[in-house]
Parts: structure tokens; sequence; C-alpha cells
């Protein structure tokens, strides 16, 4: 039955051009394992998809797929329909795509966050901890509590490196920095992602970082009520989300990257390899918040500042990685 209704969403998901394509045609599918009303990370994979149409003329469709079964089911569905590029978008999409690839050679499986090249399954992986850093940095500089948090989705090594960053930067401001973390298991449930935001801000954490996709839209929420308390945003500039209460963001511009791939498959550039952005590829940053940053103490810009380019260049690393 799940088959059979996940083949029926995927003729009704394609948006951009909606007519079918010739066989020929240039055909990208993104698989997403959530909502892409999260104001993060699924948003900024659709966004780059609509930019994979608007700049390449590419047909493209999009689908939700929150279970392992059905991510595999949708990989499998858009190679057998030809899709040229498949899009598995999370870490958790390797393994899957790894097995519907050995059917489907003549499609080209990217994952972002993945973790290795495999046949014609390639990985993009986002070096996002090296921005965690720089936001953890202003994060140990401005506590007045001593204690920060972090509330993960799910306990991924990407997420978990992004957190180990967050912790790195700001034991290099603040030394003696107390630190709590908490995975929800899910990337959905912002009651949840609320509910444990909360439960830190009673221990006394006035500086809250996540990675937790929709869930993390009830972080937002905890912090705008509560005096005192800043947020840093992930995935995308996420200031909007509690206006006062977001010192800054770990950017990462997916559509960028999405259509850099895109670009070269489409004029027969791309060989499979493992594609790592990072601070020098200007796909990951951290984005302070203007209106906040007369809160830094002086010096602070220039220290982030400093570490920035101490990372670009490899003198500085980042929860136990070198940059390439």
């Amino acid at each position: 039955m799940r088959g059979t209704l996940l083949a029926i969403a995927l003729l009704f998901s394609a948006c951009g051009s909606e007519t079918s394509a010739p066989p020929a045609a240039f055909r990208v599918a993104l698989v997403t394992p959530g909502s892409i009303a999260d104001a993060a990370w699924n948003a900024g994979a659709y966004s780059g998809l609509q930019q994979v149409r608007d700049s390449l003329g590419a047909t493209v469709s999009h689908i939700e797929a929150r279970t392992p079964a059905d991510q595999e089911e949708a990989l499998r569905s858009y190679a057998a329909e030809g899709y040229t590029i498949v899009f598995g978008h999370g870490y958790e999409f390797q393994q899957p795509a790894e097995r519907a690839a050995a059917e489907f050679p003549k499609t080209i499986f990217v994952i972002t966050s993945g973790q290795e090249v495999v046949g014609n399954v390639v990985p993009l992986i986002f070096r996002i901890h090296e921005a965690t850093y720089l936001a953890g940095m202003v994060a140990g500089a401005l506590t007045k509590t001593g204690k920060i948090g972090f509330v993960g989705g799910m306990e991924l090594p990407p997420i978990v490196l992004g957190y180990e960053g967050w912790l790195q930067g700001a034991r290099a401001t603040r030394p003696d920095i107390e630190s709590r973390v908490t995975y929800l298991g899910n990337f959905d449930d912002a009651a949840a992602g609320k509910e444990a935001a909360l439960a830190m801000i009673r221990l006394g954490v006035d500086q809250l970082h996540h990675n937790a996709d929709a869930a993390a839209i009830g972080l937002f929420g905890a912090a705008k009520e509560q005096a005192n308390v800043y947020v840093y945003g992930a995935n995308a500039d996420q200031s909007a989300l509690a206006p006062g209460h977001v010192v800054g963001s770990a950017v990462l511009e997916l559509p960028r990257a999405l259509l850099l791939i895109a670009r070269e498959v489409q004029e027969n550039r791309f060989t499979p390899r493992v594609e790592s952005f990072g601070l020098e590829s200007g796909v990951i940053a951290f984005v302070a918040n203007p209106e906040l940053q007369n809160r830094w103490p002086t010096g602070l810009a220039e220290r982030v500042q400093a570490a920035r380019d101490s990372i670009i260049t490899g003198t500085l690393i980042v929860a136990g990685t070198k940059t390439p």
C-alpha cells in the first residue's frame, strides 16, 4: 500500500514545469526527510531545486519521505522514471542510495552530508562545524551565566560535529563554559524542541544553538518568551524567527551547492568525487545579526574574523577535523 501511495505522490509532486519531459530532458529530483517549511535545512534544498529549474531549464520534482523505507523507495522511483540527478537530502540517504544505484547506474545520486563516493553515489560534505565554531565563540563571550545549550534533531555524525564545533568555539572565549545538549530523536516536533529549550533555560542556559530543522521552531519560540536568552540559527539566516533574540546564524548556502553540481552534470563536466564545502567556499558562513552586534564586547568581532581566517588557512582545526 505504501508503495502505491508513494508512486501516486511522485506523479503529482513535480514543481516548476509540470508537463512531462521527453526522455532526453534534464530532470532533477529532490527527496527531503522533512518539511520544506522548516526555514532551514529542507527549505534551503528546495530553494536550490528551484534555482536548478530556473537557471538550467531542468524539469524538477520534490517529495518528502520520512522513513528509511520511503526514502529508498523514492530514490528508486525517480531513477526508474529516468531522472538525471536525484538529491537525497541528508546523511541518512547514503546507504539507501547505494542500494538503489546498483540497479540504476545511469542516475547520479547526490547525498547532502553524505559519506563517500560509491559508483554513481556522490556526497556533498558541508563543514558547518567551521561556522558553528564562530557562533560558539560569540556565545562564550556573551553568556552571562556561563551556560550554553544545543538542541539536535537526531544524533547523526554531521549534527554531532556541529555541536562539537559550537562547544569548541565557546571554550575559546570562555574556557570554563558549561554546556548542555539534547537530541530529540526527530526533526519535526516543535513542541519537543520548545520543551528542550525551556528545560535548558530553567537550568540557567542563556545562549542556545540547534540543528533540528522544523523542531527548532519551538526553540525560537522559547527564546522569544524569555528575557536575556539568545539563540543562534542553523543552515540559514534565521534572525527573523525571533527578532531581538537571534545573535547570528551558521549559514549553509544549499542553493549554490546544488546548482554547482547540477550545472556540471548538465554540461557533461561532472566526475564522481567528494565535494567538500567550508568557510573558504562561501557556501558555509557565520552571519551575525547587525541589530545585536552592539552587545558584542570590544575586540570580539576581530577575534571572530581572525579565527575564520585561521580555519580557512588550516592553522585552526575545528572539532578534530583538518580543513582540506
